[in-house]
């Protein structure tokens, strides 16, 4: 079967407050690079990936907007400025391919033949019925699908995992790794440098290690 075409959607939130447990991780690192680098990394992996048509980024940091544009992706302004779900709303109703999926912009060691595997599992699933992929710890969630006609209907947040299920969405199964690690502390973080960092935050990373003390 052909693979269709995705639209992914991207929200990301203004860097200032974005990714709040992860401060402090990389010594001498500024907040705002590390966040903005694992969104960029998790873009460039999308953009990259063979399944996707188009990635839309919702965002209404201009720094954001600006890296998202020059890799090639589409921009909505947050309009609803109510939340993560409100983005992720706004983002489907602006996308163009009639199937749809939601992303968590903190997986900067996804790699795109993995998210090309996730988004043909969930287009081989019963027709009319969304899925979602849990993260690794199992009680979040970093993707949601929605065939056509479907309304995305996210509930990302805490316990996102329990609350797709109570919605009636469907949990893919699959060997993700890289799909799954999203980073949310300083612990997210070392186990997603396991798995291969993408490119931006692994300099970053570089940068922030403590250096080793000669001899």
């Amino acid at each position: 079967m052909t693979q269709p075409r995705w639209a992914v959607v991207v929200p990301v939130k203004r860097l200032a407050v974005a990714k709040s447990r992860l401060r402090g991780a990389l010594p001498g690192v500024p907040h705002e690079e590390l966040a903005l680098a694992l969104a960029a990394d998790t873009l460039r992996a999308v953009l990259a990936c063979p399944a996707v048509a188009e990635a839309l980024v919702v965002t209404d940091d201009a720094r954001v907007a600006a890296a998202a544009r020059a890799a090639g992706a589409r921009v909505l302004p947050d309009e609803p400025d109510a939340g993560l779900n409100a983005a992720f709303r706004h983002g489907a109703a602006g996308a163009a391919a009639l199937w749809v999926a939601g992303i968590t912009a903190d997986v900067p060691a996804l790699r795109p033949a993995e998210l090309a595997g996730a988004l043909l599992a969930a287009q081989n699933c019963r027709q009319g019925v969304r899925r979602f992929l849990p993260d690794a710890p199992g009680g979040g969630t970093v993707l949601l699908t929605a065939g056509p006609g479907v309304p995305l209907d996210p509930r990302f947040g805490v316990g996102s995992a329990v609350a797709h299920a109570a919605s009636g969405a469907l949990p893919l199964v699959g060997d993700w790794p890289s799909l799954r690690r999203d980073v949310d502390t300083a612990g997210d973080l070392a186990a997603a440098a396991r798995l291969g960092l993408g490119p931006r935050t692994a300099a970053l990373v570089a940068a922030g290690r403590p250096a080793r003390a000669a001899g």
